[in-house]
Protein backbone atom coordinates (compact mmCIF):
# COMPACT_ATOMS: atom_id res chain seq x y z
CA UNK A 1 0.00 0.00 0.00
CA UNK A 2 1.60 3.28 -1.07
CA UNK A 3 0.96 6.70 0.39
CA UNK A 4 -1.47 7.40 -2.45
CA UNK A 5 -3.50 4.23 -2.04
CA UNK A 6 -6.69 4.24 -0.01
CA UNK A 7 -7.74 1.24 2.07
CA UNK A 8 -10.96 1.31 0.05
CA UNK A 9 -9.09 0.80 -3.26
CA UNK A 10 -7.03 -2.24 -2.22
CA UNK A 11 -7.49 -5.69 -3.67
CA UNK A 12 -9.16 -7.31 -0.68
CA UNK A 13 -9.25 -10.86 -2.06
CA UNK A 14 -7.11 -13.03 0.23
CA UNK A 15 -4.97 -16.03 -0.48
CA UNK A 16 -6.37 -19.03 1.36
CA UNK A 17 -3.84 -21.62 2.51
CA UNK A 18 -5.78 -24.84 3.12
CA UNK A 19 -5.16 -27.02 6.17
CA UNK A 20 -3.28 -29.54 4.04
CA UNK A 21 -0.86 -26.85 2.89
CA UNK A 22 0.37 -25.51 6.26
CA UNK A 23 1.74 -26.98 9.48
CA UNK A 24 -0.52 -25.43 12.13
CA UNK A 25 -2.19 -28.02 14.35
CA UNK A 26 -4.82 -27.37 17.00
CA UNK A 27 -2.75 -29.60 19.29
CA UNK A 28 -0.20 -26.76 19.47
CA UNK A 29 -2.75 -24.04 20.22
CA UNK A 30 -3.68 -23.10 23.77
CA UNK A 31 -6.87 -24.84 24.85
CA UNK A 32 -8.10 -21.53 26.26
CA UNK A 33 -7.54 -19.72 22.95
CA UNK A 34 -9.44 -22.51 21.21
CA UNK A 35 -12.26 -22.15 23.72
CA UNK A 36 -12.53 -18.43 22.91
CA UNK A 37 -12.46 -19.08 19.16
CA UNK A 38 -15.10 -21.80 19.30
CA UNK A 39 -17.46 -19.81 21.53
CA UNK A 40 -17.25 -16.78 19.24
CA UNK A 41 -17.84 -18.97 16.20
CA UNK A 42 -20.82 -20.71 17.82
CA UNK A 43 -22.29 -17.32 18.72
CA UNK A 44 -22.28 -16.35 15.04
CA UNK A 45 -19.19 -14.12 15.01
CA UNK A 46 -16.13 -14.34 12.78
CA UNK A 47 -13.12 -15.31 14.89
CA UNK A 48 -9.49 -15.84 13.92
CA UNK A 49 -6.21 -16.42 15.69
CA UNK A 50 -3.86 -13.73 14.42
CA UNK A 51 -0.44 -12.19 14.81
CA UNK A 52 2.60 -13.69 16.48
CA UNK A 53 0.83 -16.91 17.44
CA UNK A 54 0.10 -17.78 13.81
CA UNK A 55 3.54 -16.62 12.66
CA UNK A 56 5.41 -18.66 15.27
CA UNK A 57 3.37 -21.83 14.66
CA UNK A 58 4.10 -21.59 10.94
CA UNK A 59 7.81 -21.28 11.77
CA UNK A 60 7.69 -24.31 14.06
CA UNK A 61 8.14 -22.18 17.18
CA UNK A 62 6.19 -22.23 20.43
CA UNK A 63 4.12 -19.04 20.73
CA UNK A 64 4.05 -17.05 23.95
CA UNK A 65 0.62 -15.57 23.28
CA UNK A 66 -2.45 -16.51 21.29
CA UNK A 67 -4.31 -13.37 20.21
CA UNK A 68 -7.75 -13.37 18.64
CA UNK A 69 -9.36 -10.99 16.14
CA UNK A 70 -13.12 -11.02 15.76
CA UNK A 71 -16.18 -9.27 14.38
CA UNK A 72 -17.64 -9.25 17.91
CA UNK A 73 -17.69 -5.89 19.68
CA UNK A 74 -16.29 -5.48 23.21
CA UNK A 75 -19.79 -5.42 24.68
CA UNK A 76 -20.50 -8.74 22.92
CA UNK A 77 -17.38 -10.21 24.49
CA UNK A 78 -18.49 -9.18 27.94
CA UNK A 79 -21.82 -10.98 27.43
CA UNK A 80 -20.16 -14.15 26.12
CA UNK A 81 -17.41 -14.42 28.75
CA UNK A 82 -17.94 -13.82 32.45
CA UNK A 83 -14.15 -13.89 32.88
CA UNK A 84 -13.73 -10.98 30.44
CA UNK A 85 -12.20 -7.60 31.33
CA UNK A 86 -12.28 -4.66 28.92
CA UNK A 87 -9.19 -2.45 28.76
CA UNK A 88 -8.03 0.53 26.73
CA UNK A 89 -9.40 3.98 25.98
CA UNK A 90 -8.93 4.87 22.31
CA UNK A 91 -9.63 1.30 21.31
CA UNK A 92 -11.12 -1.23 23.70
CA UNK A 93 -9.65 -4.72 23.97
CA UNK A 94 -11.10 -7.73 25.73
CA UNK A 95 -8.89 -9.76 28.06
CA UNK A 96 -10.38 -13.18 28.75
CA UNK A 97 -8.81 -14.57 31.92
CA UNK A 98 -8.13 -18.27 32.46
CA UNK A 99 -6.13 -18.33 35.68
CA UNK A 100 -2.71 -16.95 34.79
CA UNK A 101 -3.32 -17.12 31.05
CA UNK A 102 -4.94 -14.18 29.29
CA UNK A 103 -6.34 -14.45 25.77
CA UNK A 104 -6.44 -10.98 24.19
CA UNK A 105 -9.37 -10.39 21.84
CA UNK A 106 -9.60 -7.37 19.53
CA UNK A 107 -12.48 -6.32 17.31
CA UNK A 108 -11.49 -5.91 13.63
CA UNK A 109 -10.14 -2.41 13.09
CA UNK A 110 -10.13 -0.09 10.10
CA UNK A 111 -7.56 2.61 9.50
CA UNK A 112 -9.49 5.17 7.48
CA UNK A 113 -8.01 7.92 5.36
CA UNK A 114 -8.97 11.20 3.76
CA UNK A 115 -12.22 12.72 4.89
CA UNK A 116 -13.14 9.59 6.85
CA UNK A 117 -10.14 9.79 9.13
CA UNK A 118 -9.65 11.82 12.26
CA UNK A 119 -5.96 12.44 11.61
CA UNK A 120 -3.54 14.67 13.46
CA UNK A 121 -0.05 15.54 12.22
CA UNK A 122 2.07 16.69 15.12
CA UNK A 123 4.74 19.36 14.80
CA UNK A 124 7.50 16.74 14.85
CA UNK A 125 5.96 14.91 11.89
CA UNK A 126 4.39 12.07 13.85
CA UNK A 127 0.92 11.02 12.65
CA UNK A 128 -1.91 10.10 15.01
CA UNK A 129 -5.12 8.54 13.73
CA UNK A 130 -8.17 7.36 15.62
CA UNK A 131 -9.01 3.67 15.38
CA UNK A 132 -12.50 2.58 14.33
CA UNK A 133 -14.13 -0.81 13.93
CA UNK A 134 -13.88 -2.44 10.52
CA UNK A 135 -13.74 -5.71 8.61
CA UNK A 136 -11.11 -8.45 8.56
CA UNK A 137 -9.81 -7.08 5.24
CA UNK A 138 -9.32 -3.62 6.74
CA UNK A 139 -7.88 -5.14 9.91
CA UNK A 140 -5.23 -6.98 7.92
CA UNK A 141 -4.05 -3.86 6.11
CA UNK A 142 -3.68 -1.81 9.29
CA UNK A 143 -1.31 -4.29 10.97
CA UNK A 144 2.40 -3.58 11.21
CA UNK A 145 4.23 -6.32 9.25
CA UNK A 146 3.02 -8.78 6.64
CA UNK A 147 4.17 -11.80 8.65
CA UNK A 148 1.99 -10.61 11.55
CA UNK A 149 -1.12 -10.27 9.36
CA UNK A 150 -1.86 -13.96 8.88
CA UNK A 151 -5.21 -15.25 10.19
CA UNK A 152 -5.98 -18.80 11.31
CA UNK A 153 -9.64 -19.54 10.57
CA UNK A 154 -11.22 -21.79 13.18
CA UNK A 155 -14.06 -22.72 10.82
CA UNK A 156 -11.97 -24.70 8.32
CA UNK A 157 -8.46 -24.48 9.86
CA UNK A 158 -7.09 -22.55 6.88
CA UNK A 159 -4.68 -19.59 6.98
CA UNK A 160 -5.98 -16.37 5.43
CA UNK A 161 -3.38 -14.05 3.88
CA UNK A 162 -4.28 -10.58 2.56
CA UNK A 163 -0.83 -8.94 2.49
CA UNK A 164 1.60 -11.55 1.13
CA UNK A 165 2.76 -12.52 4.59
CA UNK A 166 3.15 -16.20 3.78
CA UNK A 167 5.59 -15.47 0.95
CA UNK A 168 7.61 -13.13 3.18
CA UNK A 169 7.61 -15.74 5.94
CA UNK A 170 9.09 -18.32 3.59
CA UNK A 171 11.63 -15.81 2.24
CA UNK A 172 12.69 -14.58 5.69
CA UNK A 173 11.71 -10.98 4.90
CA UNK A 174 10.36 -8.48 7.42
CA UNK A 175 8.21 -6.07 5.44
CA UNK A 176 5.98 -3.31 6.86
CA UNK A 177 2.47 -3.14 5.47
CA UNK A 178 2.11 0.05 3.44
CA UNK A 179 4.59 2.89 3.15
CA UNK A 180 7.29 2.28 5.84
CA UNK A 181 7.95 5.96 6.46
CA UNK A 182 4.25 6.62 7.01
CA UNK A 183 3.87 3.60 9.29
CA UNK A 184 6.90 4.66 11.38
CA UNK A 185 5.48 8.16 11.72
CA UNK A 186 2.17 6.73 12.90
CA UNK A 187 3.98 4.76 15.59
CA UNK A 188 7.77 5.16 15.95
CA UNK A 189 7.89 2.07 18.16
CA UNK A 190 7.42 0.06 14.95
CA UNK A 191 11.12 0.72 14.25
CA UNK A 192 11.97 -1.04 17.51
CA UNK A 193 9.55 -3.84 16.69
CA UNK A 194 11.28 -4.26 13.32
CA UNK A 195 14.60 -4.64 15.11
CA UNK A 196 13.12 -7.05 17.66
CA UNK A 197 11.50 -9.32 15.07
CA UNK A 198 14.60 -9.24 12.88
CA UNK A 199 16.77 -10.32 15.82
CA UNK A 200 14.26 -12.87 17.11
CA UNK A 201 13.48 -14.54 13.79
CA UNK A 202 16.75 -13.95 11.95
CA UNK A 203 14.77 -12.17 9.21
CA UNK A 204 16.16 -9.44 6.99
CA UNK A 205 14.38 -6.08 7.14
CA UNK A 206 13.16 -5.15 3.66
CA UNK A 207 15.41 -2.45 2.09
CA UNK A 208 12.47 -0.05 1.72
CA UNK A 209 11.93 -0.23 5.47
CA UNK A 210 15.59 0.21 6.43
CA UNK A 211 16.22 3.73 5.13
CA UNK A 212 13.41 5.41 7.15
CA UNK A 213 14.70 3.71 10.31
CA UNK A 214 17.96 5.63 9.94
CA UNK A 215 16.07 8.89 9.44
CA UNK A 216 13.20 8.78 11.94
CA UNK A 217 14.78 7.60 15.17
CA UNK A 218 14.27 11.06 16.69
CA UNK A 219 10.52 10.40 16.80
CA UNK A 220 11.14 7.98 19.67
CA UNK A 221 11.74 11.02 21.85
CA UNK A 222 7.98 11.60 21.87
CA UNK A 223 7.08 8.10 23.04
CA UNK A 224 6.27 7.85 26.78
CA UNK A 225 9.27 6.65 28.78
CA UNK A 226 7.17 3.90 30.38
CA UNK A 227 6.30 2.43 26.98
CA UNK A 228 9.94 2.48 25.88
CA UNK A 229 10.91 0.69 29.10
CA UNK A 230 8.46 -2.08 28.20
CA UNK A 231 9.88 -2.27 24.67
CA UNK A 232 13.44 -2.50 26.03
CA UNK A 233 12.45 -5.48 28.18
CA UNK A 234 10.83 -7.19 25.17
CA UNK A 235 13.98 -6.65 23.11
CA UNK A 236 16.55 -7.62 25.73
CA UNK A 237 14.75 -10.33 27.72
CA UNK A 238 13.57 -12.44 24.80
CA UNK A 239 16.68 -14.58 24.36
CA UNK A 240 18.19 -12.51 21.53
CA UNK A 241 19.53 -9.49 23.42
CA UNK A 242 22.98 -9.48 21.82
CA UNK A 243 21.63 -9.54 18.27
CA UNK A 244 19.12 -6.82 19.20
CA UNK A 245 21.89 -4.65 20.64
CA UNK A 246 23.90 -4.92 17.43
CA UNK A 247 20.89 -4.02 15.28
CA UNK A 248 19.95 -1.05 17.48
CA UNK A 249 23.45 0.32 17.03
CA UNK A 250 23.41 -0.42 13.29
CA UNK A 251 20.22 1.61 12.80
CA UNK A 252 21.39 4.37 15.19
CA UNK A 253 18.42 3.72 17.49
CA UNK A 254 20.32 2.92 20.68
CA UNK A 255 21.13 6.61 21.13
CA UNK A 256 17.40 7.34 21.57
CA UNK A 257 17.03 4.68 24.26
CA UNK A 258 20.39 4.84 26.05
CA UNK A 259 22.13 8.04 24.91
CA UNK A 260 24.73 7.96 27.71
CA UNK A 261 25.58 4.36 26.84
CA UNK A 262 25.89 5.06 23.13
CA UNK A 263 28.16 8.04 23.85
CA UNK A 264 30.36 5.87 26.07
CA UNK A 265 30.56 3.13 23.44
CA UNK A 266 31.95 5.59 20.90
CA UNK A 267 34.90 6.15 23.24
CA UNK A 268 35.86 2.48 23.19
CA UNK A 269 39.35 1.53 24.35
CA UNK A 270 40.85 -1.95 23.92
CA UNK A 271 37.40 -3.38 23.29
CA UNK A 272 35.94 -2.03 26.51
CA UNK A 273 33.07 -1.30 27.25
CA UNK A 274 31.62 -3.04 24.18
CA UNK A 275 33.11 -6.37 25.25
CA UNK A 276 31.57 -6.00 28.70
CA UNK A 277 28.10 -5.23 27.32
CA UNK A 278 28.33 -7.98 24.70
CA UNK A 279 29.35 -10.64 27.24
CA UNK A 280 26.60 -9.57 29.62
CA UNK A 281 23.95 -9.75 26.89
CA UNK A 282 25.22 -13.16 25.73
CA UNK A 283 24.91 -14.39 29.33
CA UNK A 284 21.41 -12.93 29.51
CA UNK A 285 20.44 -14.80 26.35
CA UNK A 286 21.86 -18.03 27.76
CA UNK A 287 19.86 -17.62 30.99
CA UNK A 288 16.63 -16.89 29.12
CA UNK A 289 17.10 -19.86 26.79
CA UNK A 290 17.84 -22.12 29.79
CA UNK A 291 14.65 -20.98 31.50
CA UNK A 292 16.52 -19.11 34.25
CA UNK A 293 15.23 -15.79 35.65
CA UNK A 294 16.59 -12.42 34.52
CA UNK A 295 15.95 -9.01 36.00
CA UNK A 296 15.80 -5.51 34.50
CA UNK A 297 17.99 -4.33 37.40
CA UNK A 298 20.97 -6.33 36.12
CA UNK A 299 20.32 -5.40 32.48
CA UNK A 300 20.26 -1.68 33.21
CA UNK A 301 23.23 -2.01 35.56
CA UNK A 302 25.23 -3.41 32.63
CA UNK A 303 24.06 -0.88 30.04
CA UNK A 304 24.66 2.12 32.30
CA UNK A 305 27.86 0.99 34.02
CA UNK A 306 30.26 2.78 31.69
CA UNK A 307 28.43 6.15 32.00
CA UNK A 308 28.60 5.68 35.79
CA UNK A 309 32.33 4.95 35.63
CA UNK A 310 32.99 7.99 33.47
CA UNK A 311 31.11 10.25 35.85
CA UNK A 312 32.83 8.59 38.81
CA UNK A 313 36.27 9.47 37.43
CA UNK A 314 35.25 13.13 37.10
CA UNK A 315 33.91 13.31 40.66
CA UNK A 316 37.01 11.61 42.09
CA UNK A 317 39.08 14.23 40.29
CA UNK A 318 37.07 16.89 42.09
CA UNK A 319 38.15 15.51 45.46
CA UNK A 320 35.17 13.39 46.53
CA UNK A 321 35.89 10.10 48.26
CA UNK A 322 35.04 6.92 46.37
CA UNK A 323 31.81 6.12 48.19
CA UNK A 324 30.38 9.63 47.85
CA UNK A 325 31.49 9.88 44.23
CA UNK A 326 29.93 6.52 43.29
CA UNK A 327 26.67 7.40 45.03
CA UNK A 328 26.46 10.75 43.25
CA UNK A 329 27.46 9.30 39.86
CA UNK A 330 24.79 6.59 40.22
CA UNK A 331 22.12 9.13 41.12
CA UNK A 332 22.99 11.43 38.21
CA UNK A 333 23.10 8.68 35.59
CA UNK A 334 19.79 7.16 36.70
CA UNK A 335 18.14 10.60 36.71
CA UNK A 336 19.28 11.25 33.14
CA UNK A 337 18.31 7.77 31.91
CA UNK A 338 14.74 8.06 33.19
CA UNK A 339 14.17 10.90 30.73
CA UNK A 340 14.39 8.31 27.95
CA UNK A 341 13.16 5.04 29.44
CA UNK A 342 11.41 4.88 32.77
CA UNK A 343 13.12 2.82 35.46
CA UNK A 344 10.81 1.83 38.33
CA UNK A 345 12.31 2.09 41.80
CA UNK A 346 11.94 -1.65 42.32
CA UNK A 347 14.61 -2.03 39.64
CA UNK A 348 16.67 1.15 40.03
CA UNK A 349 17.30 0.55 43.75
CA UNK A 350 18.86 -2.93 43.34
CA UNK A 351 20.71 -1.71 40.25
CA UNK A 352 22.41 1.01 42.28
CA UNK A 353 23.20 -1.54 45.01
CA UNK A 354 25.01 -3.68 42.42
CA UNK A 355 27.16 -0.68 41.51
CA UNK A 356 27.78 0.46 45.10
CA UNK A 357 28.89 -3.03 46.14
CA UNK A 358 31.68 -3.21 43.55
CA UNK A 359 34.35 -1.42 45.68
CA UNK A 360 33.46 -3.65 48.64
CA UNK A 361 34.86 -6.67 46.78
CA UNK A 362 38.33 -5.28 47.48
CA UNK A 363 37.80 -5.92 51.20
CA UNK A 364 38.98 -9.46 51.87
CA UNK A 365 40.03 -9.40 55.53
CA UNK A 366 38.02 -9.47 58.71
CA UNK A 367 34.26 -9.83 59.04
CA UNK A 368 33.34 -7.53 56.16
CA UNK A 369 33.63 -10.21 53.43
CA UNK A 370 31.28 -12.52 55.34
CA UNK A 371 28.80 -9.69 55.87
CA UNK A 372 28.96 -9.02 52.13
CA UNK A 373 28.27 -12.70 51.42
CA UNK A 374 25.04 -12.40 53.41
CA UNK A 375 23.84 -9.33 51.49
CA UNK A 376 20.61 -10.08 49.57
CA UNK A 377 22.11 -8.52 46.43
CA UNK A 378 25.45 -10.32 46.73
CA UNK A 379 24.92 -12.84 43.92
CA UNK A 380 23.97 -10.19 41.37
CA UNK A 381 26.89 -7.96 42.40
CA UNK A 382 29.30 -10.94 42.29
CA UNK A 383 28.10 -11.91 38.80
CA UNK A 384 28.61 -8.30 37.76
CA UNK A 385 32.18 -8.36 39.15
CA UNK A 386 33.03 -11.54 37.25
CA UNK A 387 31.58 -10.13 34.03
CA UNK A 388 33.88 -7.14 34.43
CA UNK A 389 36.78 -9.54 34.85
CA UNK A 390 35.77 -11.58 31.80
CA UNK A 391 35.57 -8.38 29.76
CA UNK A 392 39.20 -7.52 30.47
CA UNK A 393 39.28 -5.52 33.71
CA UNK A 394 42.05 -6.65 36.07
CA UNK A 395 39.64 -8.36 38.42
CA UNK A 396 40.32 -12.03 37.66
CA UNK A 397 42.05 -12.59 41.01
CA UNK A 398 39.15 -10.95 42.87
CA UNK A 399 36.60 -13.06 41.00
CA UNK A 400 38.48 -16.29 41.82
CA UNK A 401 38.86 -15.33 45.49
CA UNK A 402 35.16 -14.60 45.94
CA UNK A 403 34.26 -17.76 44.02
CA UNK A 404 36.40 -19.82 46.38
CA UNK A 405 35.01 -18.05 49.44
CA UNK A 406 31.45 -19.00 48.51
CA UNK A 407 32.39 -22.66 48.06
CA UNK A 408 34.42 -22.89 51.31
CA UNK A 409 33.15 -24.15 54.64
CA UNK A 410 33.08 -21.93 57.72
CA UNK A 411 36.57 -22.94 58.87
CA UNK A 412 38.17 -22.22 55.47
CA UNK A 413 36.27 -18.94 55.21
CA UNK A 414 37.72 -17.91 58.58
CA UNK A 415 41.21 -18.74 57.34
CA UNK A 416 40.72 -16.90 54.02
CA UNK A 417 39.51 -13.73 55.75
CA UNK A 418 42.11 -13.82 58.55
CA UNK A 419 39.50 -14.28 61.26
CA UNK A 420 41.02 -17.62 62.32
CA UNK A 421 44.44 -16.01 62.85
CA UNK A 422 42.95 -13.33 65.08
CA UNK A 423 41.05 -15.92 67.13
CA UNK A 424 44.16 -18.08 67.59
CA UNK A 425 46.30 -15.28 69.02
CA UNK A 426 46.72 -15.56 72.86
CA UNK A 427 45.21 -12.70 74.81
CA UNK A 428 47.84 -10.37 76.12
CA UNK A 429 47.71 -10.18 79.92
CA UNK A 430 47.85 -6.77 81.44
CA UNK A 431 50.79 -5.99 83.71
CA UNK A 432 50.24 -6.90 87.37
CA UNK A 433 50.36 -3.24 88.41
CA UNK A 434 47.46 -2.43 86.05
CA UNK A 435 45.45 -5.42 87.36
CA UNK A 436 46.04 -4.31 90.93
CA UNK A 437 44.88 -0.78 90.17
CA UNK A 438 41.76 -2.15 88.45
CA UNK A 439 40.88 -4.25 91.56
CA UNK A 440 41.56 -1.43 94.02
Amino acid sequence: MTTQESPHSLNLTPTIIARSEHCISRANISEHALKVLYRLRDAGFDAYMVGGGVRDLLLGREPKDFDVATSARPEDMRKLFRNCRLIGRRFRLAHVHFGREIVEVATFRALLDGEDANETVLQNGRIIRDNVYGTIEQDAWRRDFTINALYYDIRDFSVVDYTGGMADLKAGILRPIGDPKLRYREDPVRMLRAVRFSAKLGFKIHPEAEAPAFELGHLLADIPAARLFDEVLKMFHGGYAHATFELLRHYSLLSYLFPLTEAALTREECGFPITFVAKALENTDARVNDGKPVTPAFLFAVLLWEPVRERLRVLLGQGLNEFEALQLASHEVVAQQTRYTSLPKRFSAPMREIWLMQPRFRQRQGKRPLRLLAHPRFRAAYDFLCLRAAAGEELQDACRWWTDLQAADAQVQSEMTGIARKQSRPRRRRPASMRANANA
